[in-house]
């Protein structure tokens, strides 16, 4: 058997760096970016016309398919033989998580530079440097009957993306943190709310013409919602540790001198209860500042940020 697709046994001995970290963050912004913008585009700017919905639709759209391949570069580099790739591309095992997410990004990605392509078509005609993009929109034009069916692909496999990463670590079975069924939900939601906020900062710095506070507050109020979801997901994750066996490591992954710090403080306290606390404040009298708002997208991404950092590092250095 293929040892890069053989059985779990393969990752005893591999020492997954911060690369994987990144990657993890990466690959869930990338989705809950575009799944962000279809959802607005869906729901809020269906009429495809000018509106205070372009900046979120179009800030999705372009964070998606960069933050994708920004991440499998790194992925690539990590394999140690980055010019090995290319097997990722043809050797594949049904029953591998890995295998099965390697399809997914296969997939992902041209969709996602496809919705990009569709939704910039415009800008691509119009600005030079893009001229030679044009011939490319022409032919993506013909697809136009059918662009809603692409859409409700990519959204599928945007879901697929976000989730695969926690079922990759859960099929490692020797670490307890990983090896929980509420890991793949809780990288689908923590994805979402980071690009939610990926969205609203390139949308207020690239897309500022197009953007208003109703357009702001809707993806504000869907982070919230997305931020409380993700709290009990993350005591149900701990519960699970708890009685599942492994109530030891549940302690030392709390209470841990290094790794303990970094949960209370970089998850819970940075990327959950800030938010909650501004939306709480600030936010609940309509005061849709710049700087409010920057500050709650940015506290949200370094929380998703230290979540993947602190599942990966913690996972192993505890054990």
């Amino acid at each position: 058997m293929n040892n890069m697709w053989g059985s779990i046994a393969q990752y005893e001995t591999i020492y997954w760096p911060w690369p994987i970290a990144v990657y993890l963050f990466l690959a869930g912004l990338s989705a809950g970016s575009i799944i962000v913008s279809l959802l607005v585009k869906w729901n809020k700017h269906e009429d495809n016309t000018n509106s205070i919905w372009d900046a979120m639709v179009k800030a999705g759209a372009l964070i998606g398919p960069i933050t994708i391949c920004l991440g499998l570069g790194l992925l690539i580099i990590d394999l140690g033989k980055p010019l090995s790739f290319y097997w990722l591309l043809i050797a594949y095992n049904i029953k591998s998580v890995m295998s099965i997410g390697v399809i997914c990004l296969l997939l992902y990605t041209p969709f996602a530079f496809l919705f990009t392509m569709m939704i910039f078509e415009k800008e691509i005609n119009e600005w030079k440097f893009l001229a030679f993009l044009r011939p490319l929109t022409k032919f993506i034009r013909s697809f136009a009957k059918i662009s809603k069916n692409i859409e409700y692909i990519l959204f599928f496999l945007a879901i697929c993306v976000a989730m695969y990463t926690g079922f990759l670590l859960g099929a490692i079975e020797k670490i307890p943190l990983w090896n929980t069924p509420i890991l793949p939900i809780l990288f689908l939601v923590s994805g979402f709310s980071s690009g939610i906020a990926a969205n609203i900062l390139i949308g207020m710095m690239f897309f500022k013409g197009s953007l208003n506070k109703d357009s702001i507050k809707y993806l504000l109020v869907l982070d919230l919602r997305a931020i409380l979801f993700e709290i009990p997901l993350l005591i149900i994750l701990f519960l699970g540790l708890y009685l599942g066996g492994s109530a030891e490591f549940a302690n030392m992954a709390l209470n841990d001198a290094l790794y303990g710090k970094i949960f209370w403080i970089g998850v819970v306290s940075i990327g959950l209860f800030i938010p909650v606390i501004i939306a709480a404040t600030a936010l609940k009298n309509h005061a849709y500042k710049p700087l409010y708002i920057i500050i709650n997208s940015v506290v949200v991404l370094i929380g998703v940020v230290v979540l993947r950092y602190y599942i990966v590092y913690a996972g192993q250095a505890l054990m």
